[in-house]
């Protein structure tokens, strides 16, 4: 398919085989040197390599949906719970979509499915870096908004703020 024409080729499938989780990391590595040069800490870019990113789609493949165009992975969808720390509380971890993809539908299918995934939960949240206005409308088109929390990533230098999305059953 050529990127142009649209998702409705792209199959959003749960994360499976060895090869759908080489293609994740690759997407994972591929988006953050793409979208974030001047939003994170260049050190932490020169840091994040392939198989940093291959050894995580491996040792955490749990809640992960991706989007394939053919055989290839062109973006993924991380969704979970969580957990103690904001109980009943479902949040997406990751949305990243190779750049010749933005704009053909592929992001807004992952969140569909994500969102689903997420249903049985009251409210759903996810982190986006302040300064990553793309990210941001798409979000609040899903109908995300901010809700006032902010942190300095240690690990990044940038800051991450959250925003939440009521389910309205």
């Amino acid at each position: 398919m050529n990127p142009q024409t649209g998702s409705e080729n792209i199959q959003i499938k749960p994360m499976e085989s060895d090869e759908e989780k080489r293609g994740k990391a690759y997407v994972h590595w591929r988006s953050w040197h793409e979208a974030y040069p001047g939003m994170v800490s260049q050190q932490f870019l020169d840091g994040l390599s392939l198989e940093k990113c291959t050894d995580w789609a491996f040792r955490y493949p749990e809640g992960i949906w991706v989007a394939k165009d053919g055989e290839r992975v062109v973006g993924f969808i991380c969704v979970g719970d969580r957990g103690e720390e904001a109980p009943g509380v479902g949040e997406v971890f990751a949305l990243y979509v190779l750049s010749e993809y933005y704009g053909t539908g592929v992001a807004q299918r992952l969140m569909r499915v994500g969102l689903e995934q997420l249903a049985d939960y009251s409210t759903q949240c996810l982190w986006v870096l302040k300064e990553n206005r793309r990210a941001i409308r798409f979000y609040e088109k899903c109908g995300f908004r901010f809700d006032g929390t902010e942190e300095v990533s240690p690990r990044t230098g940038s800051v991450d703020c959250r925003m939440v999305k009521e389910n309205r059953r």
